[in-house]
């Protein structure tokens, strides 16, 4: 039986997809530091057959217990890196080498292995843009030098490794240039607006907005997202140009919070920060290629993906939701 192995696969992504590719007939490898993940999402995990998990960091060689298997990996999908602000400014100089010596190490095993490889990359590519909405072929506007370096640069070296890898044909790769997911397994502290909004209604604290919540953001539900990086994994393209994959709809950090409190009653008040340096004031993507290559697009609402998230946070928190919001 053909091996799927996930790095990062007990994270709030990795975790999702784990499940997906065991319903898909795969046998699964969980690779993963647990560093920013929950036990929930391992536990989550438990009972889908034919799968281990393997406690390791990228950032050290790959452990015996993925090489004795080697031989029956067939995919590899590298969703390995702490993807929050708070998290990976925690320690940036292992944010960097995740990127970069992690990601080398499961290439050279996808290029050992024949197998395929797909890199998680990141809308953070395109920094604080210029162009809106984002295109593929957009270079960026990026802080080479900023406190979000150690990710957004990290994750612009990763994508010139495996392209450099797929033009000399060592490996089959894909990459996929994630924007704002949420869901179920998001860690509750990761700092991404949607946890942080939900998490502080829910625990009746004050509610953080930075700047004055004009600026916008996509939010694509999980299940969608899993989608998308699943059909990009066994899609037939040549793998030398990235795919976004996100929801296209836009929203700014103001309208987010209405829905959240109309979910999430609070009334711990609003308190408004500074915008963290190199925020990006837009964010949405363009995902024409990914309609055309893929035949893919996001199904589920905002509307119809916050209740869901909420009662998971609720339930993480031990929090009580309104009746209505919780018995749907």
């Amino acid at each position: 039986m053909d091996i799927a192995l996930v790095a990062g696969g007990a994270g709030f992504i990795g975790s999702h997809l784990c499940r997906a590719l065991s319903e898909r007939g795969f046998e699964v490898i969980c690779l993963d530091n647990l560093q920013t993940s929950r036990v929930s999402n391992l536990d989550s995990l438990a009972d889908l057959p034919r799968y281990s998990f393997v406690e390791a960091d990228i950032v050290a060689p790959l452990p015996q217990a993925v090489l004795d298997k080697a031989d029956r990996i067939t995919r590899i999908y590298n969703c390995a890196c702490a993807a929050s602000p708070p998290q990976y400014q925690a320690d940036p100089e292992h944010t960097m080498l995740t990127n970069v010596v992690g990601t080398h190490h499961l290439l050279r095993l996808a290029e050992q292995t024949g197998a395929r490889f797909l890199l998680t990359s990141t809308s953070e590519v395109y920094g604080d843009p210029e162009v809106h909405p984002q295109v593929e072929g957009y270079r960026g506007w990026v802080s080479c030098t900023g406190p979000r370096a150690c990710y957004d640069e990290g994750k612009r070296a990763a994508e010139a490794m495996t392209f450099d890898y797929a033009r000399m044909k060592r490996a089959e790769v894909r990459v996929a240039r994630i924007f704002n997911t949420y869901g179920p397994h998001m860690h509750p502290d990761d700092g991404r607006v949607v946890s942080n909004l939900v998490c502080q209604a829910l625990r009746g604290e004050p509610i953080t907005i930075y700047g004055d919540g004009s600026q916008t953001r996509s939010f694509c539900y999980v299940s969608d997202m899993v989608e998308g990086l699943i059909r990009l994994m066994e899609s037939d393209i040549d793998g030398t140009e990235p795919v976004n994959l996100g929801n296209p709809q836009e929203f700014t950090i103001g309208e987010l919070l209405s829905k959240v409190l109309a979910i999430v009653p609070s009334d711990g008040g609003v308190t408004h920060h500074d915008l963290p340096q190199d925020d990006p004031r837009r964010r949405r993507p363009d995902i024409a290629r990914a309609r055309s290559l893929l035949g893919w697009e996001p199904r589920v609402a905002l509307d119809d993906g916050l209740p869901q998230t909420a009662r998971w946070f609720a339930r993480e928190l031990g929090a009580t939701l309104p009746l209505a919001v919780a018995a749907e």
